[in-house]
């Protein structure tokens, strides 16, 4: 099982929208899963995602891979992160 924390506009894709609360998504662990499949999975459009994608609290691309009982941390478009140069992203090989 997958972890997904949404946040700012996406928590609509979570059954708790509240601000007030958390919006997490569990989503069942697919091997070979990636942000990308998993952003997908849930519907949401990869034009409203920010640049500021986490896995297990690392830094992530689309392309990063996902492991099963990873957390992810999904921010939007209009939430960026303003030393993402700071991050690098998860590798395929890490």
């Amino acid at each position: 099982m997958l972890h997904v924390h949404l946040y700012g506009k996406l928590r609509r894709f979570a059954a708790d929208a509240d601000p007030r609360s958390e919006s997490i998504v569990d989503v069942p662990y697919c091997p070979a899963d990636t942000v990308g499949s998993v952003v997908a999975r849930l519907g949401v459009p990869v034009e409203e995602l920010g640049s500021n994608l986490f896995v297990d609290g690392r830094y992530a691309d689309l392309s990063s891979p996902v492991e099963d009982e990873a957390r992810l941390g999904l921010f939007p478009d209009d939430m960026q992160l303003l030393y993402k140069w700071y991050f690098r992203p998860k590798a395929a090989d890490q």
